[in-house]
């Protein structure tokens, strides 16, 4: 896939998220997979508190942050949602470092970002992933599994 748009700019500098074609979208992904982790949101509106934890999607691939089956995820896991311009303003619970957050808060991406980088496994040795997941399937408590 090429990042580049076609003036030979960064697409992701020259367009809104709303101007973007389905593949650009797509690639914003840094493949982080903190968005699949479990979160534990307690209160309501301004006096909600969101905790991560490290209970991830069972979908996901723990190692590489990528989802195990992502053309029929929504099949398989009725509550994933399909992040969209549209409904991005609705996710403010995606983590400070997502490519869709910083965009959509008029910020760049970080330097270890994949179309950055040009390097697909810089997330990981930046560290942003998560450590130390397991799958929902193998956790009674999420409590247990929250991050501090």
């Amino acid at each position: 896939m090429d990042s580049e748009s076609t003036d030979g700019g960064r697409f992701w500098e020259t367009k809104s998220l709303k101007e973007m074609s389905e593949e650009e979208w797509e690639s914003l992904c840094d493949g982080c997979g903190l968005c699949c982790y479990e979160k534990i949101i307690e209160g309501h509106g301004k006096r909600s508190r969101i905790f991560f934890t490290r209970v991830a999607c069972n979908l996901l691939d723990l190692k590489t942050g990528r989802c195990g089956n992502y053309c029929h995820r929504f099949e398989l896991v009725p509550d994933c949602t399909k992040l969209t311009f549209k409904n991005l303003h609705k996710f403010d619970w995606l983590p400070p470092t997502c490519a869709y957050r910083l965009l959509y808060e008029g910020k760049n991406l970080p330097s270890w970002h994949p179309l950055v980088s040009k390097n697909p496994d810089s997330v990981k040795s930046a560290g942003v992933q998560i450590k130390n997941g397991v799958h929902q399937k193998d956790v009674k408590n999420w409590d247990d599994y929250i991050i501090e």
